[in-house]
Order: structure tokens, then C-alpha cells, then sequence
């Protein structure tokens, strides 16, 4: 067993559709899934793994497509949200269930979300970190990315263009991942020092913006080990295609437009993450859009990695939720 490796978590191999899908697995019991978001890996839920089989559950944690040890097709769009959806209800079936609950991080938190809106009969509650749920609307996305910026890039219109952000990164992973986590870290930068982070000036670079110092309590020098080594291997290519496939889920989801997510479902934030508090207006559209929410917390002084930052609140408030759903 590798050292990033909770004792008594075992990996695995499963064959889907789209290719194989690697996860890292822990407990016995209904099964919970959960999906990672960008620049992560199965890694993020280490402190989720063993807490949720210490409560009766059978945790899987996965490496999406596109990252880690798991199948990274060449093609842009096999990275579409319904490639995700797919996978996830592979992996379900390939570990000889029926149901599960899915939770999601960052990017993860809207796969999780699609999952349980376009295959609620496999998944039957979800659990949604960081990211607000939003449904399709009658916006295509890089339209809308493309204004917010002004006469600044914003991020993901940044991320669109296939080799540009991975000349940028790929120079040097382990000190771009370094300035990411830690410039998205709760308490890391001002609050006008982070909302610049998101924005890239015509012929900079997005690290030029990413703190230096010391790493965050959270990661360490052991943790960003383990993500940069994994990022060393895979390359950035199938993770930024995530972002480069926000068109194609908008035209793959129309039949779902406006749709909301109606199983049992949780969100948690923290209060200094952008995605919190710019997406407010989504959080305050849960009762339309998130009609099952039976349960809803921003962590005060949290950043974006909420379940490395804060894993004791994490682990309480998920396993608090999913008795609830017994």
C-alpha cells in the first residue's frame, strides 16, 4: 500500500463503456460515491474514505475520466457531461449495485448533480460540495463566460483553446498546482486578491496571479506530492476537456432545461469560496431547483477545498445527512 492510501482502503480497476475507471474503496454498506473536481484526483476524499465506512457505508472514491489511473480518451467531447453520468453509472453497476448516493466536489459537484438528474433510478440522493447546483438555461455557457471578463480572460474562456493551458502548466505541475491550492484556500488572499484569481490579463499567464509562500496546513508537502506525481503522469489534457465540452452539455441537456434535482440532496460551502459567494443567487434558488435539499451549511472561514480543509465538519454533516436518508 502506497502512503496516501487510508488503511483499509483498497484500489481498484473497473471496466465501463467509455474505459476503465480507477477508485479507491473503503466500508461495506449502501454505496457512496464520490467524484472529485479540477486539478484533483481520488485523493480528495482521504479523509472521507475510512470516516464513511467507520459509519456504515460502502465508500468508492473515483478518478474521473481524464485523470489519474483512469481511461483518458484523445477525442475532446468523450469528455461531455453525459460521458460522466455514463461512468458513474457504470462504476455503480460494476461494483454490484443497483443505487447509490453520488457527492460531488467542484466539478464533481455538477456530475454528481447531472447524474441524479439524468439517472434517477441508479442514483438516489446526491450530495453537492462548493458548487451550487444551477439547471440549463437559455444561455450557451461560453457566451456567458466570454462577458465576464471584460477586458480581463476569464478563467474557463482561458481553458478553452485545446494546448494553451497546458503549455502554461505543464512547465512546471508541481508549482502551478502549489499556487492553485493555495490561492483557493480560505484565509490565503484578501477577498479582492482571490476574485483576481479567476481572471487572466491579455498576454499573462493564470499563475501570474498565484500567491507564493508557504502551503496550505491541508495539503502539505506530502499531499502535493501525491496530486502533482499523479498530473506528472496523465498530463492536464483530459481535465481542462472538462471545461472545453460546456457547449456541447448545453445542447446534450436541453431536454432537461430548467430542470430541477429532485432526490434527497445536501450542499455545503465555505464562506470565503467563490464559487459560493458569487453563485449566491443559485444558493437561493434551491427551494425551486433543489426541492429534496433536506440539508444546507457554509463553513465560515472555509476555501474551496472544503473536504481537505475542514474533513472533521466534512465527515460529521455528510454522515449526519445520509443516516438521515435511512
Amino acid at each position: 500500500m502506497d502512503h496516501a492510501t487510508p488503511p483499509g482502503a483498497v484500489h481498484r480497476l473497473v471496466d465501463t463503456p467509455g474505459g476503465r475507471i480507477h477508485l479507491v474503496e473503503q466500508g461495506t454498506g449502501p454505496l457512496v460515491l464520490l467524484v472529485h473536481g479540477f486539478p484533483e484526483s481520488w485523493y480528495s476524499w482521504r479523509h472521507q474514505l475510512p470516516a464513511l465506512a467507520a459509519a456504515g457505508y460502502r465508500a468508492a472514491a473515483i478518478d474521473v475520466r481524464g485523470y489519474g489511473r483512469s481511461a483518458k480518451p484523445a477525442a475532446p467531447d468523450a469528455y461531455r457531461m453525459l460521458a460522466h453520468v455514463a461512468d458513474n453509472t457504470a462504476v455503480v453497476h460494476a461494483l454490484g449495485e443497483e443505487t447509490a448516493t453520488v457527492v460531488g466536489h467542484d466539478w464533481g459537484s455538477p456530475i454528481a448533480a447531472n447524474s441524479a438528474l439524468v439517472r434517477p433510478d441508479v442514483f438516489t440522493a446526491v450530495g453537492l460540495l462548493s458548487v451550487p447546483y444551477t439547471p440549463r438555461d437559455e444561455n450557451r455557457p461560453t457566451d456567458g463566460f466570454a462577458r465576464i471578463g471584460g477586458d480581463e480572460e476569464f478563467y474557463v474562456s482561458y481553458f478553452q483553446t485545446p494546448g494553451r493551458a497546458e503549455a502554461e502548466i505543464e512547465r512546471d505541475v508541481r508549482g502551478w498546482l502549489a499556487g492553485f491550492y493555495t490561492g483557493l484556500t480560505g484565509g490565503a488572499l484578501t477577498p479582492a486578491e482571490h476574485a483576481r484569481l479567476f481572471f487572466v490579463p491579455p498576454g499573462a499567464r493564470l499563475a501570474d496571479r498565484f500567491p507564493t509562500g508557504p502551503l496550505p496546513a491541508w495539503l502539505g508537502e506530502a499531499g502535493l506530492d501525491v496530486y502533482s506525481g499523479e498530473f506528472e503522469r496523465s498530463g492536464f489534457t483530459g481535465a481542462l476537456n472538462r471545461y472545453r465540452n460546456v457547449d456541447r452539455d448545453w445542447e446534450d441537456l436541453a431536454a432537461w432545461h430548467g430542470a430541477p434535482v429532485t432526490q434527497p440532496s445536501l450542499f455545503l460551502g465555505g464562506s470565503l469560496d467563490a464559487s459560493t459567494t458569487w453563485m449566491a443567487d443559485a444558493i437561493d434558488a434551491y427551494p425551486a431547483t433543489l426541492p429534496g435539499l433536506s440539508a444546507a451549511h457554509i463553513l465560515e472561514g472555509c476555501g474551496h477545498w472544503i473536504q481537505q480543509e475542514r474533513p472533521d465538519e466534512v465527515n460529521r454533516l455528510l454522515t449526519q445527512w445520509l443516516r438521515g436518508l435511512r
